[in-house]
């Protein structure tokens, strides 16, 4: 069956056809998580959370449209829903330690400047950046159907991907390492 027979069935009652999309589009829906948000619990959490909705919108589903843009695109905004709640503990915490240093007087203690995701060239990229660049790399989307997930033109996603490979061009670059593939 394809997505939509299946997703057909679903809204006729069937709801063990959910299974089958669930098991068809987890790795690729968990692949696109992962680059996005870094790590592995927030990334299930994303997925589980996009499955739900997604079931729980079946009827809004326009079957003339690709149902993978569609979970892709509720996929992405459960992300930066995660991303959201991250960056608020981030800066409560970053806060706190902020007020220990200075409390405890020391100035060999600094608060360091590096962004708390470091390790991951990603991670300094802005959301849309990083989706786009994911999806057009990873999965071989193209700009148009990168702009479906992102829900923006085709021109803009464009924007998004050559903003997202400058950044990563100009941060290795920074560290020294050659751009042939950029």
């Amino acid at each position: 069956m394809n997505d939509k027979e299946l997703l057909r069935s679903c809204l006729q009652g069937e709801v063990e056809e959910f299974r089958n999309i669930v098991d068809r589009y987890r790795g690729k829906a968990m692949a696109i998580a992962l680059n996005i948000l870094g790590n592995k619990e927030d990334a299930e959490d994303a997925c589980q959370e996009a499955f739900i909705q997604v079931y729980r919108n079946l009827d809004k589903f326009d079957f003339q449209k690709n149902f993978g843009n569609w979970l892709y695109s509720i996929l992405y905004k459960r992300c930066l829903d995660l991303i959201r709640k991250r960056r608020r503990f981030y800066r409560f915490f970053n806060k706190k330690k902020r007020e220990l240093l200075d409390s405890m007087g020391n100035q060999n203690l600094k608060p360091d400047n590096k962004p708390l995701l470091s390790g991951d060239l990603l991670q300094m990229l802005n959301p849309k950046e990083r989706i786009a660049l994911c999806l057009w790399a990873n999965e071989g989307y193209t700009s148009e159907e990168v702009a479906s997930v992102l829900r923006c033109s085709s021109s803009t996603a464009r924007v998004h991907l050559f903003k997202a490979r400058k950044k990563i061009k100009a941060l290795l670059e920074k560290e020294n390492v050659s751009m042939q593939d950029y």
